[in-house]
Parts: C-alpha cells; sequence; structure tokens
C-alpha cells in the first residue's frame, strides 16, 4: 500500500519508519531542514530505534513538503500533525488537523484519512459534518518520548475509532510492522477512542502527581521518600512503575490533554480531573519555594529535557519553576546543549559545563544522568530512581 503521514513528530515519524518496512510511505512536512534530514535517513528527533532503523533497516521511505505528492495515490492518510492546547478559548487548536483535511477534500481522492494527533472528544463527528465527509477515523497512540517506535514495535494495545474493513486493515498494517506476538487490538467509535486518549493520559498525570505529593509531604516532614514510594508499591494492585519523583509532569500530551479532558467536563460533575491539572501548578510552587528558602542567587538549570533519553523541552515542568524564581528575583542560568543560542526566556544560556558549574550557587536536575556526577556545586533533585 501506499500511505501518505501528514507531520514528522514523535507519532508521525516513528508510524511513518514501522510502516515503510512493509509498505510505500510517503511523509509530509513544512519544514526543509526535517524533510531533509528524513531522506538522508538522519533523524530529525531523538530516539533510539528510529536511528537505527535509519542505519540498519531498507525502508520504502520518502519525505516531501509537497502535499499532493504524499497524498496522491495513497490507500491512508494518517494525520499526525500538533494540535496545542488554547487557555484561552479552554480547547485543543485542531486547525493543522482540519488543514490536512481540506487539502485531502480538495484533491478529490478516495483515501481514508486516520487522525493520530490528539484530539477534543467528539472532533471526528463534528468534522464529519462541518466538511460533509465520511473518509475519517480516530486511531489514538501511546507513546513514550525517545522511545515512540520501540512502542509502536511493541504495542500495548492497538484502538481505531472505526468499526469496519478498513478499520481492520489499518489495524493490521500496525499488527503486521510490529514485533509483538499478542497484540490486544480494540475496535469502537472515534468518540470513544478519542475518551481513551484523553482519560489513559489523564490518569498518567494523576499517578505522577500523587507521587509527588507523596514526595512533597516526605520533604515537608523529614521523611524517606524512597522508602514511603518502596513500601506502597510492593502492593501489586499499585506496581513499582511510573512512581518516580520530579518537578511535575510534561511534555506533549499530559499538560494539555489534562485540561483538555477538563474542558470537556464542562456541565458534567467531578472533582478529581480540577485537582490533577491544580497539582501540576502545585508542585512546581513547592519546588520554587524549596529554592528560594535557600537564600541562593544564581540558581542554575540542569537541562530543560523533560525527561532522559529526551530531547524535547515543550512545557516540560523546569520551565514552570524557573518563571516563579524568576519572579522572585532569582539569577537564572541554563545549561542546555540542544540550544544554540544564548539566552532562553530571558535567561542566559551557558553550554560550558565547567562555566555552568562554576558559576551556579545551585543546581536544579529534574533527571539525573552521567553529567550529573560530575556536578561539583549543591544539587536540588527530586530524582530518586534516575528512570521516567
Amino acid at each position: 500500500m501506499k500511505i501518505a503521514v501528514a507531520g514528522t513528530g514523535y507519532v508521525g515519524l516513528s508510524l511513518a519508519t514501522l510502516l515503510s518496512q512493509n509498505n510505500e510511505v510517503v511523509a509530509l512536512d513544512v519544514i526543509k531542514e526535517k524533510v531533509d534530514m528524513i531522506n538522508n535517513r538522519i533523524s530529525p528527533i531523538k530516539d533510539e530505534y528510529i536511528e537505527k532503523y535509519f542505519k540498519e533497516k531498507d525502508l520504502n521511505l520518502k519525505a516531501t513538503l509537497d502535499y499532493k505528492e504524499a497524498f496522491e495515490g495513497a490507500d491512508y492518510i494518517i494525520i499526525s500533525t500538533p494540535t496545542n492546547y488554547d487557555d484561552e478559548k479552554n480547547f485543543f487548536d485542531t486547525s493543522s488537523v482540519e488543514d490536512i483535511i481540506k487539502k485531502v477534500k480538495s484533491m478529490n481522492i478516495n483515501t481514508t484519512m486516520v487522525v493520530k494527533s490528539t484530539i477534543p472528544v467528539g472532533f471526528i463527528k463534528g468534522v464529519k459534518e462541518k466538511y460533509d465527509i465520511d473518509n475519517i477515523f480516530f486511531s489514538p497512540e501511546f507513546l513514550r518520548e525517545g522511545k515512540a517506535l520501540y512502542d509502536n514495535l511493541y504495542p500495548s494495545r492497538i484502538i481505531v475509532g472505526e468499526k469496519s474493513k478498513r478499520a481492520e486493515v489499518f489495524a493490521n498494517l500496525l499488527k503486521d510492522a510490529s514485533l509483538k506476538d499478542d497484540v490486544v487490538i480494540k475496535y469502537m467509535d472515534s468518540t470513544e477512542a478519542e475518551a481513551v486518549k484523553l482519560f489513559a493520559n489523564t490518569y498518567l498525570a494523576l499517578r505522577v502527581s500523587y507521587f509527588n505529593e507523596l514526595d512533597t509531604y516526605a520533604e515537608i516532614k523529614g521523611l524517606n521518600t524512597k522508602d514511603i514510594i518502596d513500601g506502597v508499591c510492593l502492593d501489586p494492585r499499585i506496581g513499582d512503575f511510573y512512581n518516580n519523583p520530579s518537578f511535575g509532569y510534561g511534555g506533549y500530551c499530559l499538560p494539555k490533554d489534562t485540561k483538555q479532558l477538563k474542558a470537556n467536563y464542562k456541565d458534567v460533575p467531578q472533582d478529581i480531573i480540577d485537582a490533577i491539572v491544580k497539582s501540576n501548578d502545585t508542585r512546581k510552587d513547592h519546588i520554587a519555594e524549596m529554592i528560594i528558602k535557600k537564600g541562593v542567587k544564581i540558581v542554575g538549570i540542569y537541562r530543560l529535557t523533560m525527561k532522559t533519553d529526551s530531547d524535547n523541552f515543550r512545557a516540560s515542568a523546569i520551565q514552570g519553576v524557573i518563571e516563579r524564581l524568576k519572579n522572585k528575583g532569582l539569577n537564572i542560568i541554563i545549561y542546555e546543549p540542544t540550544l544554540s543560542v544564548d539566552n532562553f526566556n530571558g535567561c542566559e544560556v551557558i553550554n560550558n559545563f565547567e562555566e555552568f558549574n562554576n558559576k551556579s550557587d545551585i543546581i536544579l536536575v529534574n533527571r539525573n544522568d552521567e553529567n550529573v556526577k560530575k556536578l561539583t556545586k549543591e544539587i536540588y533533585t527530586r530524582d530518586i530512581f534516575s528512570r521516567d
């Protein structure tokens, strides 16, 4: 089959790589540098398995800036463009997804669109009516940053938001390209699939928030966080996973998905969803307050990235901590090797490791790595298990 993939972020590029093992895949993006990198088999994002497959596999994959070249003759068009949450409108900005839908409709081609971007509950039903189309359904992704292709090769489940032959064909495209023998495939309507995505990510945010609040309690009361978490998580109903304290949840999905689910709860009774959103701000308030109490002047930020093995710092919790510290008049310097600028959001960027270490009075580390051991100044981190 020919499959087009619109958008080459974590979701799009991992799917393009996965499906190009057995199909002709044309990836569409609006950034020429990314297109050139993909065509030269250089991954524009940090992902171990994408990088490995680019080097070792014979992939039938091409990237282009031309949507007509990508879409013409495609059996499926996967839409994986970014959808950002608009805090003023209290809704996802789905304009990039709708732009692809309009382009496909203008070409008058017989193809099926599969939305992989995160969207509000009821979006597919709405665009079917708005654009008078039926050739579209939703299929959520459940990927970790830095491990997106791995999670497609070994999927926790495949959920397709339609009960039809074309939905089955699409699900089997994903299953056949995976390396897992017993992949669970679940078919449902797109509205339920949209809800699955938001509820799953909000539960993950809940779990992050829970262990962060456990850690806040332990820190203030002078208790050993690790001992408490170890004891709690020995209960098999809770489990020893996704329990490593941090400065808060962040990244591409959790902040915006929790807010979107909260917006979807309009006129529906709830307390927990509100608390999950609020808890993340409370955690960042607490982290900032612990630093302010130390009476330091120059605060070093070791990496803006959200987690280990990721080059993404979109909506990372550390940025919220930085804003709070700046508002209290502290001087912030940042060590972030992926940045090639001297300034980030009004803070000096110092990518000479020794200079950064020497200038800092204290260094905030959201996630430990090997270089952290080389820092000689006081380190403030809540990372216990050096993972997640």
